[in-house]
């Protein structure tokens, strides 16, 4: 008896012990959820000031402004997980972030930098910009210029961020403001026939494929169907000054004050290829409003000669993955940067020849250099000329994804096929002679959205070449439009066949027999068409390349991205899961 009542207490203590060891793991949850959620709301962290003693830096700084975030990225919006790759890499490699005060006191009392300055926004006033860079400014403790439109200060629409919650933003000390301006509106439009549309709003844009050209709202005088001015000096200057006053009432009353700096709608115009009288009436009215306005983009550095009012920026594109930024800042800063693999087991397969390439999940991304070729070679392929390989190019169709076979660098003999703004090529260079394209093809339409399309033709033009038209080819895509083709070639003996999506496109093509020796490898390259970039990420899926000994070889397999067993499950889970979340956020 007195056995089974020391049972029952020692398992009444257990089941006691039990209970609270439950109860306190569910209170330590309770309270991690209860921190998270006041932190969410409440934005309770706070930035740490840096020290500033040991900054030197006296050369000049790079300024990223990010035109918004969203959670898996779009055509014009970077995603979540690739603004916190790029953002971490740049810290790791020794950037900081400046402040606008961190400027303007190295512009007008030669105060130092830290020797890897960064100056960070992001532009629109997007909701989703705030909620995805939020936690990253806190993890790397960097600040930011939010910039956002003042006609949006009390907008319905949901996704700009309103002025009660950019003041919070700023108590945060991670966030700092700025503008692009009263409004996104466009004047002197013409159409792709040459039809003169007059003005329109950002949201009357709807069919942006049929405009050929445009200009905004303050770049120019409001003209007719023939260019010719429909205002004099006085009505454009009070025009302008109205756009301007407006913007400084509306921020006044919602905000407290006007954001000091400015970004203007667009970039690269004042002080360079606009009207002269047109620009005054700009300068006068920023000068009176702003202590700082970035007025270029396409080049990210500013160096110390360079003026408060006239500073430049570069927007990273959606496409761009993270060695295409890095190579980007080692063009326009001079600092050599440290290219990121992925991978480091698959990268070692592989012999970089030129430009940067990272290794990650099934996809190869290879940057090329600016206005040159980026080219992996396979180590294991220099003994098979005879090669099975098949691979999906999902990279933007401006621009050249490059697979050779054969490729033998001491002899500079290839053969290889291109695909190049939607056309396929088989090219051959046979040692010591210029390059040769043995067949060429266009490929099927590239089908995309007119709201992917991001307008890039403001200008002033004359009468002539706004009512001749656009006489582009129908061909010509938008330079963030990406496409995938799935490729199969085979090569043994002088015969190369080439599949494209399914597709026999070249079958039994002859190659010269001297081009005998070589192996597998992979290349990128902009194409012109792109004035604004030139440097192209080639991007490689699924990529799997068989040595072949005879017509009836299965193929000794030399490499594979492809993922296989439990990661090939874990991935299409994953690829499942995303693109369900992706639906409920479109639909809901």
């Amino acid at each position: 008896m007195n056995n089974g009542k020391r049972r029952t207490a020692l398992d009444y203590q257990r089941k006691n012990r039990r209970k609270r060891i439950k109860t306190v793991a569910q209170l330590a949850i309770l309270l991690v959820v209860v921190i998270l959620l006041v932190q969410t709301i409440f934005n309770t962290r706070h930035y740490a000031e840096p020290s500033k003693e040991n900054w030197t830096n006296h050369n000049g700084f790079i300024a990223l402004s990010y035109f918004g975030v969203d959670r898996a990225g779009t055509p014009k919006l970077v995603a979540k997980k690739q603004l916190e790759q790029q953002l971490g890499t740049l810290y790791d490699q020794g950037y900081r972030t400046i402040s606008q005060q961190d400027v303007l006191d190295f512009y007008e009392k030669g105060k130092p930098l830290p020797d890897k300055a960064l100056f960070l926004s992001f532009e629109d006033g997007r909701n989703d910009s705030e909620l995805f860079a939020q936690p990253l400014l806190e993890k790397y403790n960097f600040k930011a210029t939010f910039l956002s439109y003042a006609n949006k200060m009390g907008d319905s629409d949901g996704k700009f961020v309103q002025p009660k919650e950019m003041l919070k933003m700023m108590r945060t000390g991670y966030w700092e403001l700025g503008t692009n301006g009263y409004r996104l509106s466009y004047i002197n439009i013409f159409d792709r026939d040459g039809r003169y549309l007059g003005q329109k709003t950002e949201n009357e844009m709807r069919n942006k494929k049929n405009i050929a050209y445009y200009n905004h709202y303050l770049m120019d005088f409001i003209r007719d169907e023939n260019m010719i001015p429909l205002e004099d000096r006085n009505q454009m200057d009070a025009r302008i000054q109205g756009d301007y006053d407006q913007m400084k009432s509306v921020y006044t009353a919602k905000l407290g004050f006007v954001p000091p700096v400015y970004m203007i709608m667009h970039a690269n115009t004042l002080y360079g290829s606009m009207n002269r009288l047109v620009a005054e009436a700009n300068d006068e009215n920023i000068h009176k409003l702003f202590s700082m306005h970035f007025n270029r983009d396409g080049n990210m550095y500013n160096d110390s000669k360079k003026n408060l009012y006239d500073l430049t920026r570069v927007q990273p594109e959606p496409y761009w993955y993270t060695n295409h930024l890095l190579m980007k800042v080692e063009r326009d800063a001079g600092q050599q940067m440290e290219y990121i693999k992925g991978d480091e087991k698959r990268a070692s397969q592989w012999q970089q020849i030129s430009g940067a390439t990272e290794y990650l999940e099934n996809k190869i991304a290879l940057t090329s250099t600016p206005a040159g070729e980026g080219k992996i070679l396979l180590k294991d392929s220099m003994q098979s000329p005879d090669l099975r390989l098949s691979v999906k190019l999902t990279g933007n169709v401006v621009g050249k994804q490059m697979v050779y076979v054969r490729d033998d660098e001491q002899k500079q003999s290839f053969i290889r096929i291109v695909l190049d703004n939607n056309e396929l090529r088989v090219e051959q260079k046979k040692a010591g002679q210029a390059v040769e394209i043995l067949q060429k093809r266009k490929l099927d339409t590239v089908q995309w959205r007119a709201t992917d399309l991001t307008l890039d033709k403001a200008g002033v033009y004359s009468e002539q070449v706004a009512t001749a038209g656009l006489k582009t080819s129908e061909d010509e895509y938008p330079v963030n439009v990406g496409q995938t083709r799935n490729l199969e070639v085979t090569i043994q003996g002088s015969k190369l066949d080439v599949n494209v999506d399914g597709e026999p496109l070249f079958v039994q093509q002859s190659v010269d027999a001297s081009i005998q020796t070589g192996g597998a490898a992979l290349g990128s390259e902009f194409n012109k068409q792109n004035t604004k970039d030139d440097i192209y990420d080639g991007v490689f899926e699924s990529l799997k390349i068989e040595a072949l000994k005879d017509k009836n070889d299965g193929g000794k397999l030399l490499w594979s991205s492809r993922s296989t067993g439990m990661k090939g499950i874990v991935v299409k889970v994953q690829n499942i899961i995303n693109a369900s979340i992706d639906w409920a956020i479109d639909t809901f």
